[in-house]
């Protein structure tokens, strides 16, 4: 099966390079980033892989911020194009080492990007606060002003999963207006007490509905914790929670692992007192149903803050890109379709909501016109 998925892809891809050539490089320097993403490196697309790419330098450093100094990466192609780019991971505690972010960053960087990631420390926590977009803001800010690595002053912002809407709140900061040259967001939100809602109850705001994933809701009870445990109960309840966290990222790469991961949890459920552990068994169990009523009226008050909604901020003026799960199940296709409308009396919004990926990464099969209007997206992001 999976090698008749990969013909199929291949013979999308072909075509696609038919096109491409016919209507020039910047099609195919779309096409190129496409292939690499997709991880494809055999037989011809490992040389479209390679359209237009070459090697880069990596190196860590700190990048100054008003919250304290961020532990960042930069990938410094040898031939520089395009903008340089500030990309920033999702609620995640591996933060910049975290392997999809990781490979995006290669990928980009290997077409000629300048890319910079930044690592806010609340995302390692899995804490979605208002100094996110501060510290975003910061590394975008300072990347603009290294005039070897940003030579017009300008940058652009990808964000991925949350970090997509806080990208696009930064974007429209007054200190960033004239320095931003595109946003992309990646699987984001539009307005976070929706998303939650979301998360919550399974309704989409539509009135449609949608089995939201478990993950999700975790996050959710990891940054309400205080307002349902005791004080003392809230730091070993949130302890127990990122346990279970780190187990669900291990299950990508390491099931064995994981499940001595989610093992701890359980063992770490025990030592908690009630109510936490309670609480801890909803998360060991994936019981959203049990969750979602005791999270719900602790929403809208924890994403009150206009800051960490990107429909609640001042809109950028840089085009903004939109690409998206169709079938996401942690923050909805929807959500990128109602942030265009927001958007798009203030700047230029393109939208893609596609079957080729789920929740901010590529792992789907694939038609010619999916591919496509993948190739199409990219093409014109790079362009910017």
């Amino acid at each position: 099966m999976r090698r008749k998925l990969r013909i199929w892809v291949l013979g999308c891809l072909g075509v696609g390079l038919l096109v491409a050539l016919l209507v020039g490089p910047a099609w195919l320097r779309g096409l190129s980033l496409v292939v690499r993403a997709a991880g494809m490196q055999e037989g011809w697309a490992r040389t479209l892989a390679r359209f237009q790419t070459g090697p880069f330098e990596v190196s860590e450093l700190q990048v100054p911020s008003r919250h304290g100094p961020l532990r960042a990466r930069l990938y410094w192609p040898r031939e520089a194009r395009g903008h340089a780019v500030v990309l920033t991971s999702g609620v995640h505690a591996d933060g910049i080492d975290e392997p999809r972010l990781v490979k995006l960053a290669k990928d980009l960087a290997t077409g000629g990007q300048v890319v910079l990631t930044p690592e806010p420390t609340d995302l390692l926590r899995y804490e979605i606060t208002p100094r996110l977009p501060d510290m975003i803001e910061d590394a975008a800010g300072w990347l603009a002003g290294q005039a070897q690595l940003a030579p017009d002053g300008k940058v652009s912002l990808i964000g991925i999963s949350f970090s997509g809407g806080l990208s696009i709140v930064a974007a429209g900061r007054p200190g960033l207006r004239d320095k931003v040259a595109a946003a992309l967001s990646l699987g984001g939100h539009g307005e976070l007490s929706r998303v939650l809602a979301f998360l919550c109850t399974g309704v989409l705001p539509d009135g449609s509905k949608l089995k939201p994933h478990d993950y999700g809701v975790v996050v959710i009870l990891l940054n309400v914790a205080d307002r349902l445990v005791p004080a003392e109960q809230v730091e070993p309840l949130r302890a127990a929670i990122r346990t279970f966290l780190r187990a669900s990222h291990l299950t990508l790469s390491d099931t064995k692992r994981a499940e001595e991961t989610f093992e701890e949890a359980r063992r770490m459920q025990g030592r908690l007192p009630e109510p936490a552990s309670k609480l801890m068994g909803y998360v060991n169990t994936r019981d959203v149903a049990a969750l979602g009523p005791l999270l719900l009226p602790h929403v809208k008050a924890f994403a009150a803050e206009p800051s960490v909604s990107p429909e609640l901020s001042p809109p950028p003026s840089a085009p903004v890109y939109l690409l998206h799960g169709a079938d996401d199940t942690v923050i909805p296709a929807i959500e990128a379709s109602l942030l265009a409308q927001a958007l798009r009396p203030h700047t230029q919004v393109r939208l893609l909501a596609t079957p080729l990926i789920t929740h901010a990464e590529v792992d789907r099969s694939a038609r010619f016109g999916d591919v496509w209007n993948l190739i199409s997206f990219w093409k014109h992001l790079l362009e910017e």
